[in-house]
């Protein structure tokens, strides 16, 4: 997971004790008593906080593809699966620890999340545990409810085959989305129980502090990653009184939840293009792909526009939009994007090495796939994880298929790449089946220390203006990564900066400024890297074109 100068401390909040009684000549002084972990818990929930676990090797993984991972421990706990009803049915949540290895100097327990929605998070303290936060804190994973070995909340998943979703719908196309949208929400309806209302990131929050007491600690620290970034202010919002240090990296918009947090994502994607076509311009003499930005601009649309009309191997209109945005954001990979873009300007094969596949053997594997996918479904429903959207459900969307398709029609014409009309396209959500428990928890700071928000200027899963927004709504101190589109930076090889003062905020206290900036990864050197044409697409960039495929929607 990849995740300038300090100019604050934060100061201690113990002051003098004066509460000193002068007997017989000696001053005699009675510290308060410390306070258990669990006094502030409601009655109802204090054996869920009070239960004994085991700890175990971690098993990661399933069947043969598990692992033991090394130095990490997991177990299990019960949590209500509604918190309102605490004596009806009963959830598990797993979780992970990897112990402090300087116990002297521990200070706790480290709380983390990977983001999602849903996104498992039992591996994250072995990913961690090389950083100096594993000296000093037990780390601790956990997936949260609904995903991974906790809990598991289960949907049909709707034939991808039964709907055409390109990158750029006509307006008769957009009834496509809408519609696989509601199959969505109907497969979560048929097989998402009476668990699918209490799956949000309230209850998961209040699953995190059932594990900081079962784990016997006054307090914890944390560290999330885009969505764990407002599941940590969702805590602190609701157990101020038991959150320490808080770390959140690339950071959602708490005035943005969901939908127009995610239409933000594609605007920022094209930021992205555009920064990628300037530099592209500030180097035509070596790469050729345009004088100006506005000329690489429409060397991209009249790409996207003959991908559409003759696809390359398979690789369309929409294929191209999206390896665009994705590619444009790794600013030190744009001699790759230039790369690509050269190739199919000049007609030359993106793979000239592959091999042809033996042509029976390829049918042979057509023929059994197709026969193993008659037999599913025959006899069972094809099963998703249906966590990610229902965490998107918690709050409100928009019902008026209208709204929808306008905002697609924008995005189709101004906004097309990366994840493009995607992020407008009407949602499950739209065509919601339950009745909310909850509304959303008011996101505020008060009553726990400052925090830091890590933003980066032109990450497009959690756009730039979040990390202000998130900063001002807790009163955080903010860093960030400048000329920047990565995403998760604390603990990146290449972003030493975030990691520095990060470490000094977790392990001593040391705050950096209100606002301070640490350097992104510096863009492409075309001298050292330049495009040639004549050679096939490296394995790195057919990686990440395969990678693009599989690329999460946002917050993920």
């Amino acid at each position: 997971m990849d995740f300038s100068s300090r100019t604050g401390r934060r100061l201690g909040t113990a002051g003098s004790m004066l509460g000193l009684v002068a007997m017989g000549g000696v001053l005699a002084w009675a510290p308060p008593a410390a306070a258990e972990p669990n006094d502030a818990v409601a009655p109802e929930l204090k054996s869920f906080y009070q239960q004994k676990i085991s700890w175990k090797p971690c098993e990661i993984g399933e069947g043969e593809e598990g692992t033991e991972a090394e130095d990490l421990e997991c177990s299990r706990i019960t949590v209500p699966m509604d918190y309102a009803n605490p004596k009806g049915e009963k959830i598990r949540v797993a979780i992970s620890r990897r112990k402090a290895t300087d116990e002297e100097n521990r200070r706790g327990i480290l709380l983390l999340n990977p983001g999602g929605p849903g996104g498992p998070g039992l591996e994250m303290p072995a990913y961690l545990g090389d950083q100096k936060i594993g000296e000093v804190y037990d780390l601790i994973g956990f997936d949260p409810r609904g995903v991974g070995q906790s809990t598991n909340l289960n949907c049909s998943a709707p034939d991808p085959a039964d709907y055409d979703l390109p990158s750029r719908p006509t307006d008769a196309e957009l009834h496509n989305f809408a519609e696989t949208a509601r199959s969505e929400e109907q497969g979560c309806n048929r097989f998402g129980g009476s668990l699918r209302p209490h799956i949000s990131t309230a209850n998961t929050a209040r699953d995190m502090d059932v594990i900081r007491g079962v784990l016997g600690e006054e307090k914890t620290n944390f560290l999330g990653y885009s969505y764990g970034t407002y599941l940590g202010a969702v805590y602190g919002s609701l157990f101020p009184g038991q959150l320490d240090r808080s770390v959140l990296d690339s950071s959602m918009n708490p005035d943005l939840i969901w939908r127009d947090d995610f239409l933000e994502t594609s605007k920022t994607f094209t930021e992205n293009v555009e920064r990628f076509s300037g530099w592209a311009a500030d180097n035509d003499d070596k790469l050729g792909l345009g004088a100006d930005a506005k000329a690489v601009r429409g060397l991209i649309e009249d790409l996207a526009q003959q991908l559409h009309e003759e696809p390359v191997d398979g690789f369309g209109r929409s294929e191209f939009d999206a390896f665009v945005g994705a590619l444009s954001r790794w600013q030190g990979e744009w001699t790759m994007l230039a790369e690509i873009l050269t190739k199919l300007r000049d007609g030359v094969p993106l793979d000239e090495d592959d091999e042809e596949p033996d042509a029976d053997a390829q049918a042979d594997a057509e023929d059994a796939a197709e026969a193993a996918g008659l037999v599913a479904t025959k006899t069972r429903e094809e099963l998703v994880n249906g966590t990610y959207s229902t965490v998107l459900c918690e709050a409100d969307w928009p019902t008026d298929l209208n709204v929808y398709y306008r905002d697609m029609r924008d995005y189709r014409e101004n906004h097309p790449y990366g994840w493009g009309v995607s992020v407008a396209a009407p949602n499950p959500c739209t065509f919601l089946s339950y009745e909310r428990p909850e509304k959303l928890v008011d996101v505020k700071r008060d009553g726990y220390p400052t925090g830091v928000v890590v933003q980066g200027e032109y990450d497009p899963q959690a756009p730039y203006e979040a990390g202000p927004a998130m900063a001002k709504r807790l009163r955080n101190s903010l860093i960030i990564v400048e000329d920047d589109g990565h995403h998760g930076y604390y603990g990146g090889e290449d972003y030493a900066c975030v990691t520095e003062q990060i470490d000094d905020y977790l392990i001593d206290g040391i705050l950096p400024g209100s606002t301070t900036t640490c350097p992104g990864v510096p863009r492409a050197d075309v001298d050292a890297d330049a495009p040639d044409a004549d050679e096939p697409l490296t394995e790195q960039t057919q990686d990440m074109l395969d990678a693009q495929e599989q690329e999460a929607l946002p917050a993920a």
